[in-house]
C-alpha cells in the first residue's frame, strides 16, 4: 500500500482516501470535534495514518512489526504530525491488549482480515473499539481480482483453484491467506452489528494496465484515476477488484 498523497501510488488508494476523508469530514460535523481519534489496525508505516493525522486528527497504529513502526515514528517526524501519531505493537487478535474498546470515532482496519486466522474476530474486534456513533473502515483482497490476475498471466489451473477454495487461495504458495467476496465482507461487518454505508471495487483496473503505458502516455493517469473511480461504485466491477472496501457504521453514526 502507498501513500494516498503521492500521484502514482494513488491508483492503488484514491477510491479508499476519498472515502475515508468523506466519512472524517461527516464525523467532525456530527460530531462537533476538529480532531476525531482513529484507531488504524495493522496500519504499518502509517501511510493511511499519516496522512489522516496531517487533516489534524489524532491516530494510534497497532501493528506486529517494530520495524514498520520504526519507519511510521520517522514519517509522521517527517511530516510534522509526530504529535498526533502513536505506535503500538501488538494485532488485530489480542487488540485490547493494548488499546482501550469503545475508545475511537473511525477504525480503520487495512489489508488485516487476509492474514488473521478468524477474520470475523477480527471484525468483531475493530468494531468493539469503535464509540457508538462510530464508523469502520475496512479493506480486503478480493477473490474476483485474483482469479482474474491468474487468468490473464496464463495460469488457468491456479485461477481455478481460486475460483473454488473456500479461502481464495490459488495455491500452496499463494502469500494471502484469504481472499473475500464483496457479499462475505458485507456479512462480516453486518454480523458485527454494524450498518453497511457503502461498498467499493478497489484497482479494478490499476493492477491490469501496463505500468509503461500509465507513466509515458499523456493524461494516462489522470483519465485512469478517473475511471477507476468510477467503476468502484458499481457493484458489476466489484467481482473482479483486487481489493475490496466496505464501509460499516454503527446505528448511531447511520442517523447522522
Amino acid at each position: 500500500m502507498s501513500d494516498p498523497m503521492r500521484p502514482r501510488a494513488s491508483l492503488r488508494t484514491a477510491v479508499v482516501w476519498e472515502v475515508l476523508q468523506d466519512a472524517l469530514e461527516r464525523r467532525v460535523k456530527a460530531t462537533g470535534r476538529q480532531a476525531l481519534d482513529v484507531l488504524d489496525t495493522g496500519g504499518g508505516s502509517g501511510h493511511f495514518a499519516v496522512p489522516v493525522a496531517r487533516l489534524g486528527h489524532r491516530v494510534t497504529v497497532v501493528d506486529p512489526s517494530p520495524n514498520a513502526l520504526f519507519a511510521l515514528e520517522r514519517r509522521a517526524a517527517e511530516a510534522g504530525v509526530a504529535d498526533r501519531v502513536q505506535g503500538v505493537q501488538g494485532d488485530a487478535h489480542g487488540l485490547f491488549d493494548v488499546v482501550e474498546p469503545g475508545g475511537y470515532d473511525v477504525v480503520l482496519c487495512h489489508g488485516v482480515l487476509e492474514y488473521v486466522d478468524d477474520p470475523a474476530e477480527g471484525v468483531r474486534n475493530a468494531v468493539e473499539a469503535l464509540r457508538p456513533d462510530g464508523v469502520l473502515s475496512l479493506l480486503a483482497a478480493g477473490l474476483g481480482g485474483a482469479v482474474l490476475a491468474r487468468a490473464l498471466a496464463g495460469h488457468f489451473k491456479e485461477a481455478r483453484q481460486a475460483l473454488q477454495d473456500p479461502n481464495g487461495r490459488w495455491g500452496e504458495s499463494d502469500p494471502v491467506p484469504h481472499r473475500f467476496t464483496a457479499q462475505q465482507l458485507t456479512a462480516l461487518v453486518e454480523d458485527a452489528g454494524l450498518r453497511v454505508g457503502a461498498v467499493h471495487g478497489v484497482r479494478v483496473f490499476a493492477d491490469l494496465v501496463p505500468g509503461v503505458l500509465v507513466d509515458t502516455e499523456p493524461g494516462a493517469l489522470e483519465a485512469l484515476l478517473k475511471l477507476e473511480a468510477a467503476a468502484a461504485e458499481s457493484p458489476a466491477f466489484h467481482s473482479v477488484a483486487t481489493q475490496l472496501h466496505v464501509l460499516g457504521e454503527t446505528e448511531e453514526a447511520a442517523k447522522a
